[in-house]
């Protein structure tokens, strides 16, 4: 299986934009039963996001890792969660709740080990997280699982079997996002001994302070007091005067059948929401070519930061990596359409394509920051072979 990312690059990578140095996109690819684009843009000196898609005879899986502190835990998902959940699914006869959510704690708990493995040298790891969102299609069934503000959102016709029937956007994903009024009383419920343990600070509501999110991969320092409390901590960093976890592993989790007026999915960092709505992102995928569709959504978020800032696209696009990150945060972006005419799971690939991995790159600046290209595209098979 590991053949298929050995094949040429260009299959599991896309290309650069000639305009923007710092975007990469995949304009168009099959998956089961449709198409589906990619496309990323970098703002952060590292890339802190990262997203995927594995196509296997039994599912269609879709991932968007938005990093933040670092980018080692949205790398380390991309390298592992998939894998988990391919596995927990054969082992249990099929994807399910439970599946997930144990794909999902096996990841954590493989990266709190790569924590304390590379604590001694580089104690700031403690302090590393990422949002993680992941769609799983199997048996016409959708699984949307959730931790931190990352978004999936449906593009459906408003009433079936009718082809001039509007197209409405529903929200598929919780935002965990302490910036949410539900979220925060969630999170205050949690900790009623606590009165600090939502604060709003610099113009946003954060807990203790730190950050906005109260659901991740990593955060360990915020999860394991007794890491904040190591004085190899406190030299990095001011110690958080923890009693308990303050943040949490644990996925939320859509399931939904699919019905034949959903049309297609988009899966996004916050990046993208932050400048979009979700109407106004189901309205341009609905109404622009299938082709590059996932480049036109992020540059849709690109303009709409210039804007905001009196600026020009072309102005942002001169910015470097780094500063850039003033202006808008990294953006990752997949639409996955959905053509129910096409079939079942099975019915579209060939048998050398029964397993298929596309990948954005480590880093956009570099596409080598820490592995090669060889490395991106494979490292997804690894645990499957």
């Amino acid at each position: 299986m590991l053949e298929i990312c050995r094949k040429p690059l260009e299959r599991c990578f896309g290309v650069g934009d000639g305009g923007d140095g710092l975007l990469w996109h995949m304009g168009l690819k099959p998956h089961s039963f449709g198409d589906f684009s990619i496309a990323v843009v970098q703002a952060n000196s590292f890339l802190e996001d990262q997203g995927q898609v594995l196509t296997s005879p039994s599912a269609t899986y879709i991932g968007v890792y938005d990093g933040h502190g670092g980018p080692e835990a949205s790398r380390f998902i991309t390298h592992h969660l998939f894998a988990f959940l391919h596995n927990f699914a054969t082992e249990e006869g099929g994807l399910s709740e439970e599946v997930i959510k144990k794909a999902f704690s096996a990841t954590e708990e493989g990266f709190l080990h790569f924590v304390k493995r590379s604590w001694p040298a580089q104690p700031q790891i403690a302090s590393v997280g990422s949002c993680c969102l992941v769609g799983a299609i199997s048996n016409n069934v959708l699984y949307v699982a959730n931790l931190g503000d990352s978004r999936a959102v449906l593009g459906r016709r408003a009433s079936r079997g009718q082809m001039n029937s509007p197209v409405v956007a529903e929200r598929l994903s919780t935002d965990h996002n302490v910036g949410v009024e539900e979220v925060r009383r969630e999170v205050e419920a949690l900790h009623p001994d606590d009165s600090s343990i939502v604060v709003y600070t610099r113009g946003v509501w954060r807990i203790k302070g730190i950050i906005q999110v109260s659901r991740s991969i990593g955060d360990v320092y915020l999860k394991k007091p007794e890491f904040n409390r190591d004085p190899l901590f406190q030299q990095f960093g001011s110690p958080v005067p923890l009693k308990r976890a303050v943040m949490t592993a644990e996925p939320s989790i859509v399931i939904r059948k699919l019905k034949p007026n959903d049309m297609f999915l988009i899966f996004a960092s916050d990046g993208l929401w932050e400048h979009l709505s979700d109407e106004a992102a189901v309205e341009i995928v609905f109404k622009n070519p299938r082709v590059g569709i996932a480049k036109r959504l992020v540059k849709a978020a690109v303009q709409e930061a210039a804007r905001k800032r009196e600026m020009r696209y072309e102005d942002i696009k001169r910015i470097k990596r780094g500063v850039r990150r003033y202006f808008h945060d990294d953006i990752t972006v997949i639409v996955l359409y959905l053509d129910h005419s096409r079939g079942s799971p099975n019915g579209r690939l060939g048998d050398d394509s029964l397993f298929n991995c596309t990948s954005t790159p480590v880093d956009i600046f570099s596409l080598n920051t820490d592995m090669g290209a060889d490395d991106a595209a494979e490292v997804s098979f690894h645990a499957l072979s």
